[in-house]
């Protein structure tokens, strides 16, 4: 695994941040940790980069223990937060000239390809460039040196639309060449290149699984009867966002199986005309799950 972490625990003061948080990416991947602000995304990402030292449990980074990342680690590790630091005296060129000796694996045509894509403006002082050049550039230093993982810690926020898809456009097209873990609110736009995906509340990592999973398990249904439509007094695990409306009874199915799914409508209801089961985009599984923890269910 690229990256473990185990039963990780952080506190600032008497607030616990991360309550025994623990999570596997695996090589070649593309995960993203999804939840809610404040659901402990970025202190996650700054533990396994070394910024925060853990209160308790423990993670592996590149196989070494997060707090004893050293530069060798740090070599093959490409960050890119939407609060990251750069001279700001310097200009575009002049930054990239200073970092190229850091990195063995700098690919000078990887960065002029790199750089041509996202129109960085390569005389321009870093302090005088707009957040969204800003967050490019981040973008430009960490993809340039070809590293093993890219950490990518809510890299959109606050960005435009052409900027957002230029920034996605250039990381699918190195995609596939590292291992990719990132924080997002933008889900619709992650949701072309992950692969993997984990869910934390509140410190705790309630689920992870691949995205091809995510989608089977997770269903609209739709359920059309021959009278007026309400919902059962008890209903099967699992089925939330319950609505009638009209003869139309509706809920995700969160742990949907087709045959237990039809299984559980035949005893239910009497009177089906017709059953509609839909996949579901990923934001929208997002609010469905977040809804679901927040009021204890699913």
């Amino acid at each position: 695994m690229i990256i473990q972490a185990h039963s990780l625990h952080k506190t600032f003061g008497r607030h616990e941040v991360l309550r025994g948080l623990s999570l596997s990416v695996s090589e070649g991947s593309a995960y993203a940790l999804i939840g809610a602000n404040g659901a402990g995304k970025t202190t996650t990402i700054r533990v396994l980069m070394d910024i925060l030292e853990p209160s308790g449990g423990a993670a592996t980074v590149l196989g070494v223990d997060s707090c004893r990342l050293s530069p060798r680690e740090f070599a093959q590790i490409g960050y890119v937060s939407e609060n990251q630091e750069m001279p700001g005296r310097l200009t575009v060129g002049q930054y990239l000239q200073y970092l190229r000796p850091f990195y063995a694996t700098w690919d000078h045509d990887l960065e002029r390809s790199v750089l041509h894509q996202l129109r960085l403006p390569m005389e321009r002082r870093i302090r005088d460039l707009s957040h969204g050049m800003r967050l490019k550039m981040a973008l430009a230093c960490a993809l340039s040196f070809r590293p093993k993982l890219l950490v990518l810690d809510e890299p959109f926020s606050g960005l435009d639309s052409l900027i957002r898809d230029e920034f996605m456009e250039r990381l699918l097209h190195q995609a596939g060449e590292m291992t990719i873990f990132i924080s997002s609110h933008e889900l619709a736009e992650i949701e072309g290149v992950i692969t993997h995906v984990g869910f934390i509340d509140r410190g705790r990592l309630l689920f992870q699984e691949s995205m091809t999973e995510l989608s089977d398990r997770v269903r609209e249904v739709r359920i059309t009867l021959e009278r007026q439509a309400a919902a059962p007094n008890r209903v099967p695990e699992g089925w939330v966002q319950l609505t009638s409306v009209g003869n139309v009874f509706s809920f995700v199915d969160t742990q949907f199986k087709d045959e237990h799914l039809m299984g559980s409508v035949a005893t239910l209801f009497n009177g089906i005309k017709n059953i509609d089961v839909r996949p579901i985009a990923l934001r929208s599984i997002f609010t469905t799950l977040a809804r679901a923890a927040r009021d204890g269910g699913a």
